[in-house]
């Protein structure tokens, strides 16, 4: 079905009569000045078969979209680019302005003018189907592989058959090396920022399951069935924040006892606010049979994996990427130094810190004839 932008009704009676998944789509408030405004919809996938075995009737896919397809003579869309977030987000938090004002507007790397952006909001995250929904731990068990097809009907739910990019953050860079070698033919290029393409081991997977545990542990969870969230939640908060924390950034926002303890208590309300337990242990827990390595070889995309020196979550000292990227036939690996600019594993939403490498791989991924 072709992206379109029409009344709900409609949408759901051409999907009905076309016997694809059901499409929603509205305009929602221009995120900044200079970027096109957005559109939100969702996708309804029917009867959505996870790894684990189970079923859901229903899978709601929310999306955002930004700008225009562009389709050739045949009606292929030419101009998708795919934006994949990380782990507890959502793709609107792409429409900010140290992201999109950097990126979107009128003659930067990914004009909306050019460009069909989409920003799906990945299984158990922001506006698409979780267990906070009512399901709570009867909710499927799903894993990045089940995420990355989801999002792979999703964009053929959209009518795109081929993107010219595919760009994703933290969990969402993760999730872009399994679109490499899932869907090899499927792109033009690949950018994963904040990833490495090996199993969650080591203190990576300890911190996740330090979450997991805090909750689980915590007898206000009632096994999922809390009506108020419990204290877990906020323990593993603490731990979240250590992963995506920047020392060198945190010194400079808190250079006193008592500004570091009113950042801290500040840094948890924020999350608080937004996090559900239930939520939080699906989205950390999906990662638990991730590996991209055997597979990095089946990848034939151009793909630049950018990480940065101060990310906790990757640190380069463990070398990983220094040798899988060989595997890669196009790969690159930079590595970004640590500067006044750089936040940690935040740097991956930071584009005028790593942009220039997104306009070489654009470059060296044009298609022929364009």
């Amino acid at each position: 079905m072709r992206h379109a932008r029409y009344p709900s009704c409609l949408l759901v009676l051409l999907a009905a009569c076309l016997g694809g998944p059901a499409l929603f789509a509205a305009p929602a408030p221009p995120p900044i000045p200079g970027v096109p405004t957005p559109y939100e919809g969702d996708c309804v996938l029917h009867d959505f078969s996870f790894a684990s075995g189970e079923v859901l009737p229903e899978l709601r896919l929310h999306y955002t979209t930004v700008g225009t397809p562009v389709r050739d003579v045949d009606g292929v869309v030419q101009n998708a680019v795919l934006l994949l977030h990380g782990t507890s987000g959502d793709g609107q938090g792409f429409l900010r302005e140290p992201f999109a004002g950097q990126l979107f507007r009128p003659g930067q790397l990914l004009d909306a003018a050019r460009y069909f952006i989409v920003l799906p909001d990945a299984i158990g995250h922001g506006k698409s189907s979780r267990p906070s929904d009512g399901l709570h731990m009867r909710f499927p068990k799903y894993n990045y592989d089940d995420m990355v097809r989801a999002e792979r009907q999703l964009v053929e739910c959209l009518g795109i058959e081929h993107l010219r990019l595919v760009l994703g953050t933290s969990m969402g860079g993760m999730h872009t090396w399994v679109w490499g070698y899932t869907y090899p033919d499927a792109m033009d290029a690949l950018m994963p920022l904040a990833s490495l393409p090996v199993e969650i081991a080591g203190r990576n997977r300890m911190m996740r399951k330090m979450m997991i545990d805090a909750i689980e542990s915590d007898p206000e969870w009632k096994k999922g069935e809390y009506k108020t969230q419990p204290r877990g939640l906020v323990s593993a908060i603490h731990v979240l924040l250590f992963m995506v924390s920047s020392p060198l950034e945190w010194q400079k926002e808190a250079p006193t006892r008592a500004q570091a303890e009113a950042f801290l208590d500040t840094q948890v309300e924020r999350y608080r606010k937004t996090l559900d337990a239930n939520d939080l242990l699906y989205q950390f827990d999906a990662s638990r049979d991730y590996n991209p390595l055997p597979h990095l070889g089946e990848i034939r995309a151009p793909l630049y994996a950018v990480n940065s020196a101060d990310d906790q979550v990757n640190p380069p000292e463990l070398g990983i990427l220094d040798e899988a990227i060989h595997r890669v036939r196009r790969g690159r690996y930079v590595l970004l130094p640590i500067t006044g600019e750089t936040r940690g594993h935040g740097t991956h939403s930071l584009p005028a810190i790593w942009g220039k490498y997104l306009a070489e791989l654009l470059a060296a991924s044009e298609p022929p004839g364009k």
